[in-house]
């Protein structure tokens, strides 16, 4: 299966790519031009271009079995990044999907979508932004997932005992989990077949009882 993964120089995104590696994966990264990418992603096919330059946005996607979107509106002083980058840049690679022939979409969104009273809303109105991207995705007519994370941390270490707690959409609205579990999160919804038209929401600590994606998403589709 030939992956791409937009965004792919962020925190998120390469760490994803990474993952797709290890899981054998052809990997293709789609990053920003001024954008630096790990050692461990050098042998990588990269595409250096703007998700808002549709030729090269579909030349990037074309062959391409299933776009991970891990783009992503950074905190900054312009409050319409989310608005690009969430809302319109996500809709600009569905459509791209959709022209190239993408069979399959996974999206990193965030806890709390299309909440208003929302501390993050006070930057741009991100988790609107956000649920507008979601609708692109999930009314693309291509299969998709949704993973939602909570807060995002940088752990690497002692990942083993971190256990996921899965639930499904507006279930979860606090807690965190390392972009590296949300990572290995993305490469399993790939091989989970309940995963498909599931938003999924995330979030870990040791205390939870360890369980696989596939069995949360069954159990709470029997609840």
């Amino acid at each position: 299966m030939k992956i791409a993964v937009s965004g792919a120089s962020g925190k998120t995104g390469y760490r994803i790519a990474e993952e797709a590696l290890k899981s054998n994966y052809q990997v293709s990264l789609i990053t920003r031009n001024n954008s630096i990418i790990p050692e461990s992603l050098s042998n990588c096919n990269q595409h250096k271009i703007s998700i808002f330059n549709r030729q090269s946005l579909d030349e990037a996607l074309t062959g391409i079995d299933t776009l991970i979107i891990a783009t992503g509106a950074r905190p900054s002083i312009d409050l319409t990044g989310p608005a690009k980058i969430d809302a319109y840049g996500v809709a600009l690679q569905v459509e791209s999907c959709k022209r190239v022939g993408v069979k399959k979409i996974i999206l990193v969104s965030s806890l709390c979508i299309g909440k208003l009273f929302h501390p993050l809303n006070f930057f741009g109105l991100i988790l609107l932004c956000k649920k507008i991207g979601e609708e692109k995705v999930m009314n693309s007519g291509i299969d998709w997932t949704i993973i939602r994370p909570g807060g995002l941390n940088e752990k690497e270490e002692n990942l083993t005992k971190q256990n996921i707690f899965y639930t499904q959409r507006d279930k979860q609205t606090e807690g965190s989990i390392p972009r590296r579990l949300v990572a290995k999160s993305c490469i399993e919804a790939l091989n989970t077949k309940f995963a498909s038209k599931n938003i999924i929401e995330i979030t870990s600590n040791e205390e939870n009882k360890k369980s696989t994606m596939e069995e949360a998403i069954q159990n709470f589709i029997l609840v």
